[in-house]
């Protein structure tokens, strides 16, 4: 027994351990490739001799660089959206996150960026705007009372304004963030001042407290801007000031619109909001109408 005993000890001593066998299943299968699987989930085919492609990262699109020197764009669908010229030459092509800028390279090593767009249908009707109604440019800003970055895009339009008196009028829709919990009543309480013509009053005021905004400091803007404040206190839970709101709420989720402050011109977004991106795109637009 005793020489049984000291075998076993010698052996264990020895990493030679003669009673265990692995429990674990991941130390069994340690050293065994996974199972490799897949699922085809869409089938099309191009009606391009593709040089290269990428696809969006929302998974929405899909940009083909054709021998024909076109970047031709699809739905991962396989719909057909659009083509864009390209110079002759180019031989790789790469996009930002969501396909709204394309980079091409030519084979000479030259580099061109351009700002893609699709024109966003968006309903205007019944929205305050400034300008003349006739302006041939619209240009459409989604904003949130409670948005820091918000208030400093009307600064940015009035500019706009000025230099367009003729051509351009802003449009203003409301798209409050759930982050925003005063964001809502704040909304609320711009469509009831719109409801006694003083939208764009209360539009300032509240703009002026956004980051103290409070039912109480709400209530005082609309004093101040001399709403009659029984109609207004009445209009703040009305089933038509919701119907407004909601109006705009969906207008931007079908123009997909997914933070504050986003800008389109003519339905067009601008993906860099500055002056003088605006007034290219305004420009680009009036000379679509000549």
């Amino acid at each position: 027994m005793k020489k049984a005993l000291a075998l076993c000890c010698l052996l264990l001593l020895q990493g030679q351990n003669v009673f265990a066998q692995p429990s674990d299943p991941a130390q069994q299968s340690a050293g065994k490739p996974d199972t490799l699987s897949w699922t085809a989930l869409e089938t099309w085919k191009a009606d391009v001799k593709p040089r290269s492609f990428v696809q969006t990262l929302d998974g929405r699109m899909v940009f083909i660089l054709g021998e024909d020197s076109q970047v031709h764009l699809y739905s991962t669908e396989g719909q057909k959206l659009g083509v864009i010229p390209a110079d002759p030459g180019t031989v790789a092509i790469d996009i930002a996150p969501r396909g709204e800028m394309l980079y091409m390279m030519d084979q000479n090593g030259s580099y061109k960026a351009l700002d893609v767009s699709f024109a966003k249908d968006i309903d205007i009707s019944g929205a305050p705007f400034l300008g003349k109604e006739t302006a041939p440019v619209a240009i459409v800003v989604f904003s949130d009372f409670q948005c820091p970055f918000c208030s400093r895009v009307h600064p940015l339009l009035e500019e706009v304004m000025k230099r367009n008196p003729e051509t351009v009028k802003v449009i203003f829709k409301h798209m409050p963030l759930n982050m925003h919990q005063q964001a809502e009543p704040a909304a609320k309480a711009a469509i009831a001042a719109q409801e006694q013509g003083k939208f764009w009053q209360m539009h300032d005021a509240l703009f002026a407290i956004s980051s103290s905004l409070s039912p109480e400091t709400i209530e005082k803007a609309a004093k101040d801007v001399g709403l009659d404040m029984e109609k207004f206190k009445a209009d703040l839970s009305s089933p038509a000031v919701q119907e407004k709101l909601n109006k705009d709420m969906s207008a931007a989720r079908l123009a997909e619109v997914n933070g504050t402050p986003t800008i389109f011109v003519n339905g067009r977004r601008v993906n860099a909001p500055s002056p003088d991106m605006i007034q290219k795109m305004i420009e680009q637009e009036l000379n679509k109408k000549k």
